[in-house]
């Protein structure tokens, strides 16, 4: 016997999936951009983690808009999570003096 799920059913899923992404990766996605910001804005460290934490409000809001404009929603998490991962990670080895 094959199960089968119904339009209706799939459309949920497929909105629960981009509301989620929108929710965590819009998130995942702004705490890179922070770390990001924090180590390379010329400023002084206390400044520069001030105007990045700013700055990811309008990364975050983007972000969440953008997961309801594209069509695919396996685009929206690999455009979400693959920046947030590259950002953060450049950022901590920056941070940190590795690069």
């Amino acid at each position: 016997m094959k199960m089968t799920m119904n339009s209706s059913a799939l459309h949920r899923l497929l909105l629960a999936s981009r509301v989620t992404a929108a929710i965590f990766g819009g998130y995942a996605l702004a705490s890179g951009a922070t770390v990001f910001l924090s180590a390379v804005l010329p400023l002084a460290r206390a400044e520069a983690v001030l105007a990045a934490t700013l700055a990811s409000f309008a990364v975050y809001t983007a972000a969440i808009i953008w997961a309801f404009a594209v069509r695919s929603v396996t685009r929206v998490w690999w455009g979400l999570m693959a920046p947030a991962v590259v950002l953060g990670g450049v950022g901590l080895l920056l941070a940190r003096g590795g690069l």
